[in-house]
């Protein structure tokens, strides 16, 4: 039971730290249809921002701030860079994203360097909230779980209750309309990369300090959230919510199994020879293929369900 309860809280901690990365990048392909390689780099600039920032005016305020910057350096760069290239297609909106993401990488080792940087819990959240059976679970990984559900809150409420959220919607579904009632949609898909931006940043921000803040750390979580999307569903922000949670439990239970594949086919009744490749290949443990569950998970779905979890268009 104590195995069960603290790896379930840990993986959802986990799972709803992917749904904040993956949420901005939902939104972003809904809106706009461009996957953006680059979304994990706004994931770094929020913890670095927030780590130069907390050093003078505290974490509180860094929390704020550094998303804010984030999504005024997103909405830039939609307007000066992947609009000209929007009208030429996915290829090169692909390409620029990737261009973006170096750039970024090299500049923050260029300004911080290569090693980790000392980006602290503030005293508000150091320490546990809680034992559970002789564990102690940190307050830090519940500050994630509060903020990503504040966030999924949020993000319902403005697209769901708000008058920019119909706008939102409207130029997602019939721009040309949109644009006849007078709105201005390519400022509305420039908020919306901005806010997709920053809702990354947000997420480098309450996890830099919980994890870790180095320069490889846009790459650790680079592919895993667009495995969220596919999974959830492109373009679905419910979908993105069910299986970050999803890949956040199974994978964090997963880690915590030392049991190789060849002794749960034994308690299964079936019994596997290990003098040939296949069964040399079983006598690793769970934990040491947790890391490809997420992409066999990924395969999985796009065989069986093309369309993801919960989503409505084909990937």
């Amino acid at each position: 039971m104590e195995f069960f309860t603290i790896s379930l809280l840990n993986g959802l901690s986990y799972g709803l730290m992917l749904f904040m990365l993956s949420s901005g990048l939902t939104l972003i392909f809904s809106m706009m249809g461009v996957l953006n390689f680059a979304h994990a780099s706004f994931y770094m600039l929020g913890a670095y921002f927030a780590y130069a920032l907390s050093q003078s005016v505290g974490y509180w305020a860094a929390l704020v701030i550094a998303p804010l910057i984030v999504g005024l350096v997103g909405a830039a760069f939609e307007q000066i860079c992947l609009r000209r290239v929007h009208k030429w297609g996915h290829v090169p909106e692909l390409l620029i994203t990737f261009g973006l993401s170096y750039l970024v990488l090299e500049l923050v080792q260029l300004v911080w360097g290569r090693n980790v940087v000392p980006y602290d819990l503030p005293e508000q959240l150091r320490g546990p909230l809680f034992t559970l059976y002789g564990t102690q679970f940190p307050k830090s990984r519940a500050f994630i779980m509060l903020v990503a559900v504040l966030m999924l809150g949020g993000i319902w409420l403005v697209l769901q209750r708000t008058r920019i959220g119909l706008v939102i919607q409207a130029a997602l579904t019939h721009p040309d309309t949109a644009q006849a009632l007078g709105h201005n949609v390519p400022r509305v898909f420039m908020l919306v990369f901005g806010g997709g931006a920053a809702l990354a940043a947000l997420a480098g921000v309450v996890a830099g300090n919980t994890y870790v803040t180095e320069p490889a750390m846009a790459y650790a979580v680079g592919s895993i959230i667009f495995v969220v999307v596919v999974v959830g569903g492109m373009g679905s922000l419910a979908g993105a919510f069910l299986a970050s949670i999803l890949i956040g439990v199974v994978q964090t239970f997963a880690v915590a199994i030392d049991t190789s594949l060849a002794d749960l086919l034994r308690i299964l009744g079936v019994q596997v020879a290990g003098d040939n490749p296949f069964g040399q290949a079983l006598r690793l443990t769970v934990a040491q293929v947790a890391p490809m569950l997420p992409y066999l998970f990924m395969v999985l779905i796009l065989i069986l369900r093309p369309r993801g979890l919960m989503g409505t268009r084909e990937n």
